[in-house]
């Protein structure tokens, strides 16, 4: 694409230099321009890519797209950010890939790797070729391959919704972080499904409130748009049991499809009963009344299912195929993943990395244990220190023997996130062991029969961030192994 061609899609903006070279591809990374590249500057937390400038020239940059003016042997394009241009560019230049997908986004604090997994299962299952972007992974068909962000940045996630389409995917189902709302990395996509899982404490380092935090969420809804397209309807699912669901209601045009529990809903599931091996419930919709038996546990994991469900049937699935897709799934990665080695007691690996998160894993364990509840538990480093006190004193309400250690302390001494974890549960008992594999060698060696181990925080995670070094560490490799061992 000529460079005047696709930056006219830009407003406002200046160009320094009459040249129009053909642009072959878009980078952010200097690193990876190509001979014909579009260099995009972003300023980053910790990088600007204005500083990077004259080695994407060296490398063969056909132009650059900046925030301030560069004297350059190539043409310059001067936009106020170059962030949301990047956005705007990246959807031309990839042909507006997500009006040729039907784009199903979730957002909330818990619950988006899971309800992702289950609606993609549910239209796959329907015959649809999908797409999967998220937390663990970018899936297209059967293919899969890493991801750094949850939400990729606009550039990245457009080019990979172009390969979708190239690949002949017809569906795609993404978590849509706070973060990607927040700087935009959304803009673009033309999203037919918008789902609000739960809003509780996570993030505040980033977004300082949660005023804050719940407005970002809501953008996803708002820019589900306002016209109603009847040949494209577009729909938010809104979980009513959340205090900010009306919120949310609010701030979206689109039609409204609501689930709960506790509160009134479209979707209700009543009569819940769970046992250590599954969780049914009676379901009430506008389609009559449906018995669900899942082999998923915990009230959490009905509220995947509910959102999960209405997604399928605002898709125009039967239920009843809604149904037997959710009553196959066994698990997903990571959540409420069990360990089992020949052990007389049960080992589980649970992401949960907030407050809420913990509580809910908790509670559940509580429901079937027989004997005492081990929680190994930490928290990330270089993240919202306002939840450590409150996860270290959920880790001593619902446990018999909580065990704190290190999650991912990046930066930060983990004997600091430690003391922050302490000062919530002052009087208590509890054990600290900051090693994290010695820690869940402690609670394994210790355990008896009928005991309950849940490793919280890491979940499907194969590393542990220490400093600038990533270590590989899984919690249910380690586990296993601790396991033999004993």
């Amino acid at each position: 694409m000529e460079l005047h061609t696709l930056i006219s899609y830009l407003q406002p903006y200046r160009v320094f230099s009459g040249e129009n070279p053909i642009i072959t591809s878009i980078e952010n990374d200097s690193r990876n321009v190509q001979p014909g590249s579009l260099f995009i500057c972003i300023k980053g937390f910790t990088v600007d890519g204005h500083d990077f400038v004259s080695n994407a020239v060296k490398q063969g940059a056909a132009a650059v797209l900046s925030e301030i003016d560069l004297d350059l042997p190539v043409p310059v394009v001067v936009v106020q950010n170059t962030r949301r241009a990047m956005a705007v560019l990246a959807d031309a230049f990839f042909e507006q890939p997500s009006k040729n997908l039907y784009l199903i986004g979730i957002t909330g604090t818990n619950g988006k790797t899971t309800t992702s997994h289950l609606i993609e299962k549910i239209l796959s299952d329907a015959g649809k070729k999908t797409g999967l972007i998220g937390t663990m992974y970018t899936k297209i068909g059967e293919e899969k391959s890493e991801v750094k962000n949850t939400t990729p940045d606009s550039l990245t996630l457009q080019r990979i919704f172009k390969e979708m389409v190239d690949k002949g995917v017809k569906t795609t189902v993404m978590e849509v972080s706070s973060h990607a709302l927040d700087e935009g990395r959304i803009h673009g996509c033309d999203f037919d499904i918008a789902v609000f899982t739960n809003l509780t404490q996570d993030h505040l380092d980033y977004h300082k409130t949660m005023d804050e935090y719940r407005n970002a969420k809501c953008l996803l809804f708002a820019q589900l748009g306002s016209a109603f397209q009847h040949e494209r309807k577009k729909y938010a699912i809104i979980n009513m049991d959340d205090q900010a669901s009306n919120v949310f209601i609010k701030a979206t045009a689109a039609h409204v499809l609501t689930y709960g529990i506790d509160q009134s809903a479209d979707l209700q599931a009543i009569n819940i009963q769970m046992t250590a091996y599954g969780t049914t419930f009676e379901l009430h919709s506008p389609l009559g009344k449906h018995q669900v038996s899942m082999q998923l546990i915990g009230k959490f994991s009905v509220y995947n299912v509910l959102a999960s469900i209405g997604a399928g049937i605002v898709s125009d699935i039967p239920i009843e195929k809604i149904i037997k897709s959710i009553e196959e799934v066994k698990g997903v990665s990571g959540r409420f993943e069990t360990v089992d080695a020949g052990q007389n007691f049960s080992v589980i690996v649970d992401y949960a990395h907030t407050p809420d998160s913990l509580e809910n894993v908790l509670l559940t364990v509580k429901q079937f244990a027989k004997r005492r509840v081990f929680v190994i538990v930490g928290c990330g480093g270089d993240r919202d220190r306002s939840k450590r006190p409150l996860m270290a004193e959920i880790a001593c309400r619902y446990s018999s023997n909580p065990i704190f250690t290190s999650d991912n302390p990046r930066s930060e001494n983990p004997i600091q996130i430690l003391n922050d974890m302490e000062a919530g549960v002052i009087g208590m008992d509890y054990k600290i062991i900051v090693d994290r594999r010695e820690a869940i060698r402690s609670a394994i060696h210790e355990a008896q029969e009928e005991d309950v181990i849940l490793i919280a925080g890491k979940g499907h995670e194969t590393y542990q961030l220490i400093g600038d070094q990533v270590i590989n560490f899984d919690d249910r490799q380690v586990a296993k192994e601790a396991i033999e061992e004993r």
